[in-house]
């Protein structure tokens, strides 16, 4: 028994042992599969670390393409930015350089021919009228068709059918009646609306004759204007020479820089045209010559003109406008209207000073067709062109100082008349070419006397000799003066401020004055353009007058 509880142990013992064993490899088993998911977590933790990793590092590069993309597109921007500038600068210059060239491309003459009105009306479109209903015309047939309308065998021998007969009879013709009687009504409707129609296109047609007979009245009378405009510009009419002239400087083609305002004068007695245009400010030449772009500071900065840069600049620009003005009315003169033209030029500001309008006049020119035509402004130094032309442009142009004007046109304005205006001569005012010419001279003398000159009227004299000593007191601006007063009905020719230039230089005079009642020839005012000489016409001595107080008139009588 012992034997057997021994091996009963043994056996326990060896299954125990078998268990432990068992459970031991079990454990380990666990502990290695843990150590394994545990190791391929790891692994996994590294490998998505370095995912990560790597994802960052791409994103990092991207971003930095990203950000060398933009900024080399930001730079390229900055750079276009720099190129459109210079580009607007480029194309403001080239406005400068090609206003002369611009004007030598074209005809400046205006055809008379095309101010006519050669439209024709349109022909006449019928309106839409009120359609006319179909309406045909009901057939008898139609509505008998499988009626009977003779009675058969059977009706004839025992009466079958006949009610049944007469009856598709009778339905029939009320139906066939009642067409018939719609169908008349139909007519009656078709009547009233062809009537309705009739009126409706008569009426449109009566419209349209008179429309088409308004149109050419319009025609007819714009076509005659300018049969008279026509006329009164070839003949020399003041008003048809102004607005022809007008409209020349109109058709100039300009950028919208350019202000292109303008009043014109013409004196029909000399055939001359004062012309004040409107000049662009200064402001207009481009503050800077050229842009640059520098990339370290991410600046555009602008390189500016030179004082004098500007100052030549803005003076070829006033100077290239006033040589394509007098080039463009001198080409457009058809009818010989135009011995001379005098150009001022003027600019619209504010005297920072008192805060006031101006229009200071920068350039003042006066030249003689026959003489400003030879030129071959395609080859000329603009302000060369201008300074030989014996124009007075303003010495610091940029700060608008003013030159004075050849002649003002501020000084003109109706009151000097010709013998067509015959109602100016009901009023009191007094003639000055009815004056006594030794009144006049008094007259002469006493308005320079009230403007503040010590003036001594000289013995009379018919050689052409001084009329008026004055004296200026001022210092610097002063001086002695010769005035000449001339009550003339006629031209002022050349001949007349010759002999001023020489009395002048006799006299040792600063200055010599010429006053006439009627006005100068453009040699006149050529010989004096560059001389300390003055000419003053009726119209100027008229607002002399009224500036003194003094009401006066010019009448030209026959």
């Amino acid at each position: 028994m012992a034997r057997g509880f021994v091996s009963t142990l043994n056996k326990i013992a060896k299954e125990a042992a078998k268990a432990q064993r068992a459970a031991e490899r079990s454990r380990n088993a666990a502990i290695r599969e843990q150590e394994r998911n545990l190791r391929l977590h790891r692994q996994y933790e590294r490998q998505l670390e370095r995912d990560n990793e790597r994802a960052l590092k791409q994103a990092i590069r991207d971003q930095k393409i990203y950000e060398k993309e933009q900024k080399a597109a930001y730079i390229e921007s900055r750079k276009e930015e720099t190129n459109d500038f210079n580009e607007e600068v480029a194309y403001r210059f080239n406005e400068f350089k090609t206003i002369i060239s611009e004007t030598l491309r074209v005809d400046d003459n205006i055809s008379f021919d095309s101010l006519y009105k050669r439209e024709e009306f349109p022909p006449f479109v019928v309106p839409s009228l009120k359609p006319l209903p179909d309406n045909p015309v009901p057939v008898r047939e139609t509505f008998f068709a499988g009626v009977s309308e003779e009675a058969s065998f059977m009706e004839k021998v025992i009466g079958l059918g006949k009610k049944a007969r007469l009856k598709s009879i009778q339905v029939a013709e009320e139906a066939f009646n009642n067409a018939m009687h719609h169908h008349q009504s139909i007519i009656l409707q078709i009547e009233e609306i062809k009537k309705e129609n009739e009126i409706e296109l008569n009426t449109a047609k009566k419209t349209y004759e008179e429309e088409k007979r308004k149109f050419y009245d319009e025609i007819e009378v714009h076509n005659i204007s300018i049969d008279e405009f026509k006329s009164a510009y070839f003949n020399g009419d003041k008003e048809a020479v102004e607005a022809y002239c007008n409209m020349v400087l109109e058709r100039s083609s300009y950028s919208d820089i350019f202000p292109q305002v303008f009043n014109l004068f013409y004196i029909h007695e000399s055939k001359e045209l004062l012309v004040e245009y409107e000049l662009p400010n200064v402001t207009v030449v481009p503050e800077y010559k050229e842009y640059k772009y520098t990339q370290s500071r991410d600046e555009i900065k602008g390189i500016a003109f030179k004082a004098k840069d500007i100052t030549e600049i803005y003076s070829s620009l006033v100077a290239s406008i006033a040589l394509r003005t007098l080039h463009e009315l001198f080409e457009a003169d058809q009818s010989s209207n135009l011995n001379s033209v005098v150009f001022n030029g003027v600019v619209s500001t504010v005297d920072l000073g008192t805060g006031l309008d101006i229009r200071p006049c920068l350039l003042t020119i006066q030249t003689q067709k026959e003489e400003f035509m030879k030129f071959d402004l395609s080859r000329v130094d603009v302000l060369a062109c201008v300074k030989g032309l014996k124009a007075q442009l303003s010495p610091t142009i940029t700060e608008l100082t003013p030159v004075k004007p050849i002649v003002d046109l501020d000084m003109y304005d109706r009151r000097f008349v010709d013998e067509r205006d015959m109602l100016s001569s009901l009023d009191d005012r007094p003639n000055l070419l009815e004056m006594d010419p030794f009144d006049f001279e008094h007259l002469v003398c006493n308005i320079f006397a009230k403007m503040g000159l010590e003036s001594k009227l000289t013995r009379s004299s018919k050689d052409g000799g001084v009329d008026v000593i004055a004296f200026d007191p001022r210092p610097v601006f002063g001086g002695k003066y010769v005035i000449q007063a001339k009550r003339y009905k006629n031209t002022v020719e050349v001949a007349a401020v010759r002999d001023l230039y020489g009395t002048m230089m006799n006299e040792n005079a600063s200055k010599g004055i010429l006053v006439t009642t009627s006005t100068y020839g453009p040699d006149a005012r050529s010989f004096a353009k560059d001389k300390p000489i003055e000419l003053i016409d009726g119209r100027v001595l008229l607002h002399m007058l009224e500036e003194q107080g003094v009401q006066a008139k010019i009448i030209f009588n026959k």
